[in-house]
């Protein structure tokens, strides 16, 4: 295929053009166990919480849109990951990819979206998960149940690409307990595969080594105390 900034990156910088391309080969070409429109989404989970919202953020949406990912789904991923990188960083993603829509004679708004709920109660976190909160903060509590709540009705977006996305998150964001661990977990339960998991965080490494490499020890713990692997 052909990698983001080819074409850029060369009339900035030939050297680091060529590093690039070889980089992209490794995590695109090289890492079966993902699809495309997973890596795209993966792509661009990263690019809110870096806010890299100017050329790769554009050329994400452009890669998801000519894979066939409607706007309406890279919508969903902004709302959904919003309470993991905060609602400014995601409202400033949302401008851009309005932006781009724009420009592209498109209207992502206009697509169905989910019944928020935000007035309802109760939340589809695990028990234990709410009560070890509550424990912490009655009203963080409250807030969390919220989050979760106002999700509940996503469609568009996979719960395998949601785990993936919120072990993302965690992975840049250095947030490798608790979150990771529940994240891992449902992304056990749908279905996902350790060698998957490990895929995911070997796919975060395009944007940040070294916190890649922490988050694969962490995972290979988790795997190994839960006995997944070796699955």
């Amino acid at each position: 295929m052909d990698y983001p900034s080819d074409v850029r990156v060369k009339e900035l910088d030939a050297v680091f053009a060529e590093m690039s391309a070889a980089t992209y080969r490794a995590l695109w070409d090289e890492l079966p166990e993902l699809t495309t429109r997973e890596k795209i989404l993966l792509s661009l989970v990263a690019d809110v919480c870096e806010q890299t919202l100017g050329v790769p953020f554009e050329e994400h949406v452009t890669a998801a849109l000519e894979h066939g990912v409607p706007v309406g789904d890279l919508r969903e991923l902004v709302r959904f990951i919003a309470y993991d990188s905060g609602y400014p960083a995601a409202r400033s993603a949302l401008e851009r990819l309005a932006g781009i829509e724009r420009a592209r004679g498109l209207d992502g708004a206009r697509e169905e979206g989910h019944e928020v709920n935000a007035d309802g109660a109760g939340t589809p976190l695990p028990a234990p998960m709410v009560r070890a909160v509550r424990g912490l903060d009655e009203p963080f509590a409250e807030y969390m149940a919220l989050q979760s709540r106002m999700r509940g009705g996503m469609t568009r977006i996979g719960v395998r690409e949601r785990a993936f996305a919120t072990m993302t998150v965690d992975v840049l964001y250095q947030t490798l307990d608790e979150s990771f661990r529940a994240h891992v977990t449902r992304a056990l339960g749908a279905g996902a595969t350790p060698e998957e998991l490990r895929a995911v965080v070997r796919f975060s490494a395009l944007f940040g080594l070294t916190r890649a490499w922490r988050a694969l020890r962490v995972l290979d713990a988790l795997l190994t105390e839960t006995g997944s692997v070796y699955a």
